[in-house]
């Protein structure tokens, strides 16, 4: 069954930072998915500049909007004509965040289950070379004098919208992705749909409380909204038990892949979430460290060593139990061809290995291999089992709102921090990117985390800490 009301909004703004741009017209069609019941539509006064480039898109201009009604003016209406219906629009998560910064401005959240024509074009007609709007005018033929007006826009979308309705199939995808494919009846009893959609659709850490407001689960996600949406939606035992205990959500925003797995990792540790099993481990009492032997070949062992043991040994990898350490360096061993014994994975301190006698070792345990071609592979395990970094550097990667940058420091071989900075103060000295960290703990677990991302985007920006001045 089809949602009763929806409500077709249309934004027509100073630019495209909901933070930073102000709305200088709204046009909202009220429709029950077969017809129009009501519409409205006004200027805004944005109590700021509009920029030429939006006037000459627009035709809306300084003078058009200098006595128009300010937001909070209109802001009673939208309410009025939203509250109980599907807020909808044609990429909804731009309309739909500028409303709710400008609410939140004014004090007030503004929180409406939503739902995307763009996403739900993608599905009704599929293999169109583009799904914005205008194109989907031009595909259907209809006729639209006034593209980019607010009021003609949301038009144009109400009956994109009426004609994607008429299939009875595309209905029950519409119930779907309002509900955010959750059935009600599993959501927590203090969580409904509405409280859902105000989730972000961004990337960040979130955190789920119980009644006492205390936090059972840490999770980071690309796609907060999305991410807690499968949670609530599966039938794991995992998901039945955040079914049952969690009462609340709440988030940071990090923007930063990356930053988001360095704070979950952080955040589990500091607060041990009962629900979360994995990266709760805090000590790593066990080791890989390299040395070499008499003949010059380099070796390896898995060991555990106390403090002061640890600084009479070159480490090179750090693990919470000892089968964490001697399984990733077997691992290494069969990947790399080392020799079992010189990597200490079977006892003896001299003659041949096991493997050399089932012709999987190269014999440098019997100096039948050269010390300069086995310690060339055995340099490369170095690379492969290290958590220790050997360079000190700036990390530069994606910030939680345009023109705006994450910055992560690793430096003494550890992950030591992150921060954020505007990339216009990226240009100067050191000094802006050591301000803009706050210090955080590093581990093995954090070091291994920077290293995958890396290899995941090896392209990303680095700073070396010692450069004395940055371009960007």
């Amino acid at each position: 069954m089809q949602p009763k009301r929806y409500a077709i909004v249309d934004l027509e703004t100073t630019g495209g930072r909901a933070s930073r741009h102000k709305i200088i017209e709204v046009g909202i069609v009220l429709h029950d998915g077969q017809q129009v019941l009501d519409t409205y539509s006004s200027l805004v006064n944005p109590e700021c500049y509009v920029p030429y480039g939006i006037t000459q898109l627009t035709g809306i201009t300084q003078e058009m909007v200098q006595d128009a009604p300010k937001f909070y003016e209109v802001a009673r209406k939208i309410v009025e004509m939203t509250e109980g219906a599907i807020f909808v629009a044609h990429n909804v998560r731009f309309d739909y965040s500028f409303l709710r910064e400008e609410f939140k401005r004014l004090g007030y959240t503004y929180s409406r289950r939503n739902l995307c024509t763009v996403r739900l074009s993608r599905k009704a007609f599929p293999g169109l070379p583009s799904y914005s709007l205008g194109n989907l005018i031009k595909w259907m033929g209809w006729k639209a004098d006034a593209r980019h007006r607010a009021l003609d826009d949301a038009l144009a979308t109400a009956e994109l919208l009426r004609r994607i309705l008429a299939e009875e199939d595309n209905q029950k995808q519409v119930v779907d992705m309002v509900n955010l494919g959750i059935k009600e009846s599993l959501l927590p009893k203090s969580f409904d749909m509405e409280k859902m959609h105000a989730l972000p659709e961004e990337c960040g850490v979130y955190y789920l409380h119980n009644a006492q407001g205390e936090v059972v689960y840490v999770g980071k996600s690309i796609n907060i909204k999305k991410r807690i949406a499968e949670h609530f939606a599966d039938k794991t035992e995992k998901a039945g038990k955040l079914q049952r205990h969690v009462h609340d959500i709440s988030y940071e925003i990090t923007g930063s892949e990356l930053v988001a797995l360095l704070l979950e990792s952080h955040e589990i540790k500091r607060l041990h979430p009962p629900i979360n099993r994995a990266q709760r481990v805090r000590r790593f009492p066990y080791l890989v460290h390299t040395f070499t032997d008499e003949a010059g070949y380099i070796c390896y062992e898995a060991t555990q060593a106390n403090a002061a043991r640890r600084k009479t040994l070159q480490v090179i990898s750090e693990y919470p139990k000892f089968a964490h350490a001697r399984n990733h360096l077997n691992r290494v061993r069969e990947a790399l061809e080392l020799c079992a014994r010189l990597c200490k994975l079977q006892p003896g301190n001299s003659g041949p290995c096991f493997h050399y006698h089932i012709k999987q070792c190269y014999g440098a345990c019997a100096e039948q291999e050269s010390v300069e071609d086995y310690n060339e592979r055995a340099m490369a395990a170095r690379e492969v089992l290290s958590t220790v970094f050997e360079e000190d550097f700036f990390l530069l990667d994606q910030g939680r709102e345009p023109g705006e940058l994450a910055v992560i420091l690793v430096k003494n071989g550890n992950y030591q921090g992150f921060g954020y900075l505007d990339e216009e103060g990226l240009n100067g000295s050191m000094d802006n990117l050591r301000d803009a960290i706050t210090p955080y703990a590093g581990n093995p677990e954090t070091t291994r985390l920077i290293q995958r991302y890396l290899n995941k985007k090896p392209h990303l920006k680095r700073i070396p800490v010692q450069t004395e001045a940055v371009e960007w």
